[in-house]
């Protein structure tokens, strides 16, 4: 099997070709190649026996697209995306990247087919933000896709385009809608959700973090080590009874910031708690105002995803993989 991973530089594509070189399989079939592109250079993996190319390129440049489909690989995982805040601050930027790139990838495996018989498994990772208020409460599988940013909005084009070419037999896709992703390792990035992680990640490791927001705030959550076990499950599951329905939204924790923070006290004491600094932030605020915060994802459920029903766990989960399995 041959696996195409595009946004293999960013934090969820490095840990998910870390899952795939660990367990050399997807499914029931070994990975013999797996080629892995960016716009910056990927970090070629350790310990992988089989055939590994890694491509710097801009989906969304002219034969860009073609030259990573040109191998014809088996599987494609679609993480490439500017996130939430970029999208916003940079209209241009978003529109080419989120909706242009992803375009261009499909219509390239579109135009190999044209070829020969080809029908990959395409899975992209969409986002809870393709909705907007007012929310159900839950937000069941109907619900329809309003979303209020620019983000939200080519990620919910993008979904349109992926049912059309699954229905029309160019490629078997399934769109895996991920909560907010937290705790995130490494470093704060560009999108407005990033204060969820950096109260939590910063505190354990005796840093200050900024909170933006009231503590009553309620958002959907998932671990990294959760939204990787999405990808892979979606990758190999039968998606025949989806139909053109192509996207779930995936299964997640609702939790207030007040839940997060008394989940840290008891994670790593008052000390960890003391280090984050309230300062409210009117752009976030507004933001998050219209981010849903729970769901009823009864699809996914029933086709096997799972994910973390406490942040105890989710904190948990960041310390066993990115902390050594003990605070400092």
């Amino acid at each position: 099997m041959h696996v195409l991973i595009i946004g293999a530089a960013g934090m969820l594509g490095r840990k998910l070709t870390a899952q795939l070189v660990s367990a050399g399989t997807l499914g029931d079939k070994a990975i013999e190649a797996l080629t892995l592109a960016d716009i910056v250079k990927p970090t070629s993996p350790v310990g992988f026996g089989g055939k590994v190319t890694e491509l710097v390129l801009d989906l969304a440049s002219p034969s860009s697209a073609q030259q990573v489909i040109a191998s014809r690989p088996d599987v494609i995982f679609h993480l490439a995306a500017v996130v939430s805040g970029e999208a916003e601050a940079d209209f241009e930027k978003g529109y080419r990247s989120n909706l242009g790139g992803s375009g261009a990838l499909f219509e390239a495996i579109r135009t190999e087919g044209q070829k020969q018989p080809y029908c990959p498994r395409v899975v992209f990772c969409s986002s809870i933000a393709v909705f907007g208020p007012p929310f159900a409460e839950p937000i069941h599988d109907d619900f329809i896709t309003a979303p209020q940013t620019s983000y939200g909005t080519q990620k919910a084009m993008t979904e349109l385009l992926l049912a059309d070419y699954s229905r029309r037999g160019f490629f078997d896709g399934i769109g895996i809608r991920l909560p907010t992703i937290c705790v995130r390792p490494g470093t704060p990035n560009a999108a407005a959700s990033g204060f969820f992680s950096n109260i939590l990640r910063e505190p354990l490791i005796g840093q200050e973090a900024v909170l933006p927001v009231d503590e009553s705030v309620r958002h959907w959550f998932t671990s990294p080590r959760s939204a990787v076990g999405f990808l892979v499950h979606g990758a190999t599951i039968d998606i025949e009874s989806l139909g053109t329905r192509r996207t779930l939204n995936m299964p997640g924790l609702s939790a207030t910031v007040a839940d997060q923070i008394e989940a840290l006290r008891a994670a790593a004491g008052e000390k960890a708690v003391k280090l984050i600094r309230r300062e409210p932030d009117p752009r976030i605020i507004k933001f998050v105002d219209g981010w849903p915060y729970n769901f009823a994802p009864e699809r996914a459920l029933a086709l096997g995803f799972k994910a973390e029903t406490s942040f105890a766990e989710i904190i948990q989960a960041h310390i066993e993989d990115e902390l050594g399995g003990a605070l400092p």
